[in-house]
């Protein structure tokens, strides 16, 4: 079992029992908050999304975009050098 499948088993949106995982290893900022930017363009409003990050920036960075932009954290780790924020798509942009 991927170490990912044992952290990240929920519901979302859709019934999809995984979060939409979003891979930022080996990037440094700026460049996670925009890999998980350009992911969540595309996501329906619910939907979960984890990043998974080696930069440890992006517990501080993510969150905060996060807030600017409407969209909830639901948590965030640290293990075994990586990263992780989870967190919920809000509502489009109108």
């Amino acid at each position: 079992m991927h170490k990912l499948d044992s952290f990240v088993k929920m519901q979302v949106h859709q019934g999809t029992p995984y979060p939409v995982i979003v891979d930022c290893r080996r990037l440094l900022c700026p460049l996670p908050v925009i890999r998980v930017q350009d992911r969540v363009a595309d996501l329906a409003p619910g939907t979960q999304v984890e990043a998974v990050c080696t930069d440890p920036g992006a517990l501080l960075d993510i969150p905060a975009w996060c807030r600017i932009n409407g969209h909830t954290v639901l948590r965030t780790d640290s293990r075994d050098g990586e990263y992780f924020v989870v967190m919920r798509v809000g509502r489009a942009y109108e």
